[in-house]
């Protein structure tokens, strides 16, 4: 099944009105280095009845101690919150970021993981709506407010005593979805530390995409993981738990099921001094 919306379909869906008042469409642009200016961008112009969610406001909760950067938000709030914005399980819900990067992918994990069976992410985001000539506005818009039930999906996560168990007794395959040199440890801008965690092993989130930026179809993703066996559990990680959401729904994509997100990752993994670094391939 792809989770995958092409802008073509977007306005199709938005030209038929039954769909239209069915759809709910939501801005996630962000930017790790300044947390204001996906919002900003948001103000100055979005897709016609786009709201915006905000990584750390509404797609996070507070750092602590423990649980890396960008802990995961309080589902009883979260669902609160999407049901404010005009979403339940019978809206469809169309998910875009600036191209196709990380938080898109990162909200859609969310929905799935509260039940959601209807949230695609719109492939090249923003600019590949407007680079085909569509309409963009700054006006707000107003939605009506439904009541959307979580449904919590049993198995979604693993907390870091699971990865540290199943790492130890080798029943589970780790997948660190930063890019090479960060995982290899040779730079790190985020974190006091560099490397990753012992037997992870590197999958780049952007691998998703083919050559040209747009997400590889089902069967070129089936081809990509071939080699991870689909009867072993795959937990998934990055830095905090949101360049790791891509490869989640890339996986699911290709028919891997067992598959589960480390919400803290590596920055969980380093507020432990215990815990040990590896820098080598593996």
């Amino acid at each position: 099944m792809s989770y995958i919306i092409s802008v073509e379909r977007l306005k199709k869906r938005l030209e038929n009105e039954n769909n239209k008042d069915n759809t709910v469409i939501v801005d996630v642009r962000f930017q790790l280095t300044d947390s204001e200016a996906g919002r900003k961008q948001y103000i100055k112009d979005h897709l016609p009845g786009a709201v915006y969610l905000d990584l750390e406001k509404d797609l996070s909760s507070k750092p602590e101690k423990h649980g890396g950067k960008h802990p995961l938000p309080d589902m009883t709030a979260f669902s609160r919150k999407l049901g404010k914005i005009g979403i339940d399980h019978e809206t469809t819900v169309v998910i875009y970021d600036q191209e196709n990067e990380m938080f898109a992918s990162r909200l859609w994990w969310l929905l799935h993981s509260l039940g959601h069976q209807r949230s695609y992410v719109l492939d090249g985001g923003y600019n590949e709506w407007v680079r085909q000539g569509n309409d963009i506005t700054d006006q707000m818009p107003e939605l009506d407010s439904k009541l959307f039930r979580p449904i919590i999906l049993e198995g979604q996560t693993a907390n870091i005593e699971e990865v540290r168990e199943k790492l130890e007794n080798d029943t589970a395959i780790l997948i660190d979805s930063r890019e090479r040199e960060r995982y290899l440890g040779n730079k790190e801008p985020l974190y006091h530390k560099a490397g990753h965690i012992p037997g992870a092993k590197n999958y780049f989130w952007k691998n998703v995409l083919n050559s040209k930026g747009a997400w590889k179809k089902d069967i070129e993703l089936k081809d990509q993981f071939s080699n991870l066996s689909k009867d072993t559990q795959i937990i998934v990680s990055c830095g905090s738990g949101i360049s790791a959401c891509p490869n989640v729904l890339a996986l699911k994509m290709a028919g891997y099921e067992n598959v589960k997100l480390y919400p803290g990752s590596f920055s969980d993994w380093i507020s432990y001094d215990e815990n040990e670094i590896e820098t080598k391939e593996e």
